[in-house]
């Protein structure tokens, strides 16, 4: 009995042994064939991930553009229908008009044309059939979109829309339209990765409008021309294609010991092109880094299971973290960019409610910290929006809502402007708007009384200035709240409009 026990105990010492030198043994063969297998993908991975990472990239810039392009075309809609309101009846009124509109909305370079294709800015007037390749079409039915060189040399974007039924100083005028120097767009763009990735605007023969090098091989010169001799015939004729009929595409050149891969995707209604390329050597040797990296932690885990283990969860724990940072920061750089559209009140082009809590609580963190000297805030009411929704519909409330906000913005220029409810506006006057407060209140009033004979857009405002004993910029809103209900009885004891 004991001789059968001693040989049970060795036999299950012996199996025990045989069974770790067995796992070893499969462990050691199975990280010799994973470094194998590891070391066999890594060239096949490169250009898939190189693939989708430069087109997410193309695709996020172009789409960058579109946005841009179409909220200029939005803007310059709004800057029409504000002058047909002012109805100017001079030069000089239609100048005044042109550059109130470019420093609310801000567009730069707007500019005006009448039906003999005479274009009016803010400072000057000129003849434009020889500048502008648009006016050329006998009829502006749509948006154009077209591009230009100042001077030869100066490349512009230049955004136009049909105006048929505008007329001013007696004229028909037939188009409105902003120019856009590339170079900004392309600021607007640049990537900062060390270099390590290049970007360029083509236009459908392939010239360069960004003035961007695009890696080693195309450098700044004509895209088709640096194409050639580095692919095939058959390779350039399909891209050749790719650009004309506005698609997208994807080249790769063979640079030896690495690959460069670069991925272009078309912008919508202008005929350009955005390229962007990432040199392949960088992915490359950032995977073989890990992957050689997590050999020799295979390596040792041969020997020290569970401590190669805990450093393989460890490096994964980092990986992850450099993941979610990168995350973050990707949601940051898309939050900045959407930010203005989320603050802005789509109607009025103003700051919306929200913006206005942002900056509430910015100015009681300044107040609770005493840094805070000279502010006031004015609170303004439409009157009559409620008549005038009931009786004229919605649309021409709008328009009045549209009026108040312009009003508002004529005479508190240097003032912070938002539209924090359906008739209701806030300014906060800090600085030189602070100062010329009593000038600037006196001149709204006045003006908002003669609109009551001239059955125009009139507003009910009340003010205060922040006091020491205030706490929070709410208490001098209250104040100003209440001075504009008063104001509002006033205004309606001289014939202003009410909601009933």
């Amino acid at each position: 009995m004991s001789q059968k026990r001693q040989i049970t105990d060795k036999t299950i010492l012996m199996t025990a042994v045989i069974g770790i030198m067995v796992v070893l043994t499969m462990v050691t063969a199975n990280t010799l064939w994973s470094s194998r297998q590891t070391g066999a993908a890594t060239d096949e991975a490169v250009s898939t991930v190189s693939y989708f990472y430069l087109e997410a990239m193309a695709d996020r810039r172009a789409k960058t553009i579109t946005n841009l392009i179409n909220s200029n075309f939005e803007q310059m809609e709004k800057a029409v229908s504000f002058i047909a309101d002012e109805r100017p009846g001079s030069q000089d009124e239609l100048r005044h008009g042109i550059g109130m509109v470019k420093s609310l909305l801000n567009l730069n370079r707007f500019a005006m044309v009448d039906e003999e294709d005479v274009v009016y800015t803010q400072y000057t007037t000129y003849t434009g059939r020889s500048r502008h390749a648009f006016l050329t079409d006998e009829h502006l039915n749509d948006r154009i979109i077209t591009t230009t060189s100042i001077y030869g040399s100066s490349k512009q974007l230049c955004l136009a829309i049909p105006t048929p039924d505008l007329t001013l100083m007696g004229k028909k005028f037939k188009a409105c339209f902003v120019q856009m120097d590339i170079n900004e767009i392309v600021n607007l763009l640049a990537f900062d990765d060390q270099g390590r990735t290049h970007f360029a605007l083509y236009t459908k023969n392939g010239g360069n409008l960004s003035g961007t090098e695009l890696g080693p091989v195309i450098l700044e010169r004509n895209f088709f021309d640096a194409l050639k001799g580095e692919v095939s015939e058959e390779v350039w004729e399909e891209n050749l294609d790719h650009f004309e009929n506005e698609e997208e595409g994807t080249v790769t050149f063979d640079l030896g010991e690495a690959e460069e891969t670069l991925c272009y995707v078309p912008i919508q209604g202008t005929g350009w092109e955005m390229a962007v390329l990432i040199r392949e050597s960088v992915i490359q040797d950032q995977i073989r880094y890990i992957s050689e990296r997590n050999v020799r932690n295979s390596r040792y885990q041969i020997g020290f299971t569970l401590v190669a283990t805990l450093g393989l969860a460890a490096v994964l724990l980092l990986q992850l973290r450099r993941l979610s940072h990168d995350k973050l920061e990707e949601e940051k750089e898309t939050s900045r960019t959407f930010q203005n559209m989320a603050n802005t009140d789509s109607l009025t082009g103003l700051k919306n409610k929200l913006s206005y809590t942002e900056t509430e609580d910015a100015v009681n963190s300044r107040i609770k910290e005493g840094e805070l000297q000279k502010l006031a805030v004015v609170i303004g009411d439409i009157n009559g929006l409620k008549y005038v929704n009931d009786t004229q519909g919605h649309a021409e409330g709008d328009k009045l809502i549209k009026d108040a906000g312009n009003l508002i913005c004529e005479y508190f220029r240097q003032g912070e402007i938002f539209r924090i409810g359906g008739d209701e506006f806030a300014v906060i006057l800090q600085g030189e708007g602070f100062d010329r407060m009593s000038e600037t209140i006196d001149e709204f009033n006045r003006k908002v009384e003669e609109n009551i004979k001239e059955n125009k857009v009139v507003v009910s405002i009340g003010y205060s200035v922040l006091k020491d004993t205030d706490g929070q910029i709410g208490d001098a809103f209250e104040r100003a709240d209440q001075m504009m209900y008063e104001r509002k009885k006033e205004l309606r004891a001289m014939g202003a409009k009410t909601g009933r």
